[in-house]
C-alpha cells in the first residue's frame, strides 16, 4: 500500500489547504527551521490515529488547529487527508472496494475528532487496524524523529523485537490479537453476568409458578364460588317469587281496605266540612275577642306607662313642695330677723332723741345715724317686702302644686279604676 498525497487544511501552520505529492521514488521537503517540515510529520501522525496530545508538541488536542496570528483569525476545524493506492487490494473486507483509499481526520475546537475513509465514518480503532495491516502507524519505526536512530541502537530486546515485527508485517495481528482479547474479556464478562440473569430468571421462574399454581387455585376456586353463588341466587330467585306472589296477595288485601277508607273518609269530609261551616262564625267570634284582647292590652300599657309618668310627676312635685316650705321658713326666719332688726333700729333712734338734748355734735352724729339707720331700715323694709312677696307667690305656688297633686291623684284613681274595669271585663 503505497501513500500518494497528504492534504493538510487548518492544521497548526497550515491554515490554507496544502497538498503534498507522495510520488515513487524520494520525496524530500527542505526549508529552514520553523517553516513546517516537522507539521507534516505531526499531520501524517495524526491522520494515522495519533491520541496523545504530547506526541503533538501540544497541551491539548485543540492546540493543533491553527490558533490565528495579528493578520489572520485563527480557525475553530482543521482536517488532515491522506490518499493511499489501494491496487493490490490488502486493505481490510470492508474499505477493499475500490484502488484508492482516503482517509480523514477532522477536529472541532471543543468537540473532538471525527475519521472517515472514503466519506464514511468509522472508528479510530478501524483506522489504525488498517495501517497496522502494513506495517505503518502514528508510532511507526519507519517514522525516523531527532534521537530515534541512537533510542533504537540502545533499545531493549523488547523495544527491538517490536521493530522486527513491525519489518516483518505482523503488527496488524498482534493490534487484532490485542482486540480480539478484548473482546473474548467482554465476551467473558457477559457470560459471568448471563449466569446472573440465568440465577435471576430461575428465582423469577419460581415465583412465577409458585404463582400460577395460586393462579390455578383462584381459578378453581372463583369457578366454585360462581356455582355456590348462581345456586344461592336461584334460592333466592325462588324465595323472591314466593315473596311477590305473597304481596300481591297483600296487595290485592290492602286496596280493598283502602276503598273501604276511602268510603270512610269521604264520609268524614262531608261531616267536616258541615262542622267547619258550624264553627265559621265561632272563629269570626274569636277573631274580635282577639283583636279586643289585643286593645285592652294596649290600654293597660297606656295606662301603665301613664300611671308611671304620674307616680314620677307626684314624686317630682312632692320634691318641688318640700323645697318651696324649706324656702319659706328661711324667708319666715328672714323676715323675723329684719323685724327684730327694726326694733332694735326703733329703740336706738329713741336713745339717740334722748341723748340728743343739749348736744348739738351728739345731735349732728345722731342725725347722721339716724339717717344711716334710716336707709338700713328701708333697705330692710324693701328686703321684707321682697321676701314677703316670695313667700306669697311660695305659698301660691304651692297651693298650685297641692291642687295639681290633688288632679294627678283623682287621675290616677280613675286609671286604676278602668285598668281594673278592663281586666274584669
Amino acid at each position: 500500500m503505497q501513500f500518494n498525497r497528504l492534504k493538510l487544511t487548518g492544521f497548526k501552520s497550515f491554515v490554507d489547504g496544502t497538498e503534498l505529492e507522495i510520488t515513487h521514488g524520494l520525496t524530500g521537503v527542505v526549508g529552514p527551521n520553523g517553516c513546517g517540515k516537522s507539521n507534516l510529520v505531526e499531520g501524517l501522525r495524526w491522520v494515522m490515529g495519533e491520541t496523545s496530545a504530547k506526541q503533538m508538541r501540544g497541551a491539548g488536542m485543540d492546540d493543533i488547529i491553527f490558533g490565528g496570528t495579528a493578520d489572520r483569525p485563527a480557525r475553530n476545524v482543521a482536517e488532515v487527508v491522506l490518499s493511499l493506492d489501494n491496487d493490490d487490494r490488502k486493505a481490510p473486507s470492508q474499505f477493499n472496494d475500490s484502488d484508492e483509499l482516503e482517509v480523514s481526520r477532522r477536529i472541532e475546537r471543543e468537540k473532538g475528532s471525527t475519521y472517515r475513509i472514503n466519506g464514511h465514518e468509522v472508528r479510530a480503532r478501524d483506522v489504525q487496524i488498517l495501517f497496522a495491516d502494513n506495517a505503518t502507524g502514528p508510532r511507526s519505526t519507519a517514522l525516523v524523529s531527532q534521537g530515534r536512530i541512537g533510542a533504537v541502537i540502545n533499545a531493549k530486546a523488547t523495544d527491538r523485537r517490536l521493530l522486527l515485527e513491525e519489518a516483518a508485517g505482523i503488527t496488524g495481528l498482534h493490534s487484532r490479537r490485542h482486540e480480539a482479547e478484548l473482546r473474548l474479556r467482554a465476551a467473558e464478562t457477559n457470560l459471568e453476568r448471563l449466569d446472573d440473569v440465568l440465577m435471576t430468571l430461575d428465582a423469577q421462574l419460581s415465583g412465577l409458578k409458585k404463582q400460577v399454581r395460586q393462579a390455578r387455585r383462584y381459578r378453581n376456586i372463583s369457578h366454585d364460588i360462581r356455582k355456590t353463588e348462581s345456586v344461592v341466587l336461584h334460592h333466592r330467585w325462588a324465595a323472591a317469587s314466593e315473596q311477590v306472589a305473597a304481596a300481591q296477595a297483600d296487595l290485592g288485601a290492602a286496596e280493598a281496605a283502602v276503598a273501604q277508607e276511602t268510603t270512610i273518609v269521604s264520609q268524614a269530609t262531608v261531616k267536616r266540612e258541615s262542622r267547619v261551616e258550624a264553627v265559621a262564625p265561632l272563629r269570626d267570634a274569636e277573631v274580635r275577642a282577639a283583636a279586643e284582647l289585643q286593645r285592652l292590652n294596649m290600654a293597660r300599657n297606656e295606662l301603665d306607662a301613664e300611671e308611671k309618668r304620674v307616680n314620677e310627676a307626684i314624686e317630682q312635685w312632692t320634691t318641688r313642695r318640700d323645697q318651696i316650705a324649706a324656702d319659706l321658713a328661711r324667708e319666715q326666719g328672714l323676715t323675723a330677723e329684719a323685724e327684730a332688726a327694726l326694733a332694735r333700729q326703733t329703740g336706738q333712734r329713741s336713745e339717740i332723741e334722748r341723748a340728743s338734748a343739749g348736744e348739738d355734735e351728739l345731735i349732728e352724729a345722731a342725725n347722721r345715724a339716724l339717717e344711716q339707720s334710716h336707709e338700713r331700715t328701708a333697705a330692710v323694709e324693701s328686703d321684707l317686702a321682697g321676701l314677703t312677696e316670695q313667700v306669697a307667690s311660695g305659698e301660691a305656688q304651692l297651693a298650685a302644686m297641692d291642687r295639681e297633686l290633688n288632679d294627678l291623684a283623682a287621675r290616677a284613681n280613675r286609671q286604676r279604676l278602668q285598668h281594673t274595669s278592663a281586666i274584669a271585663e
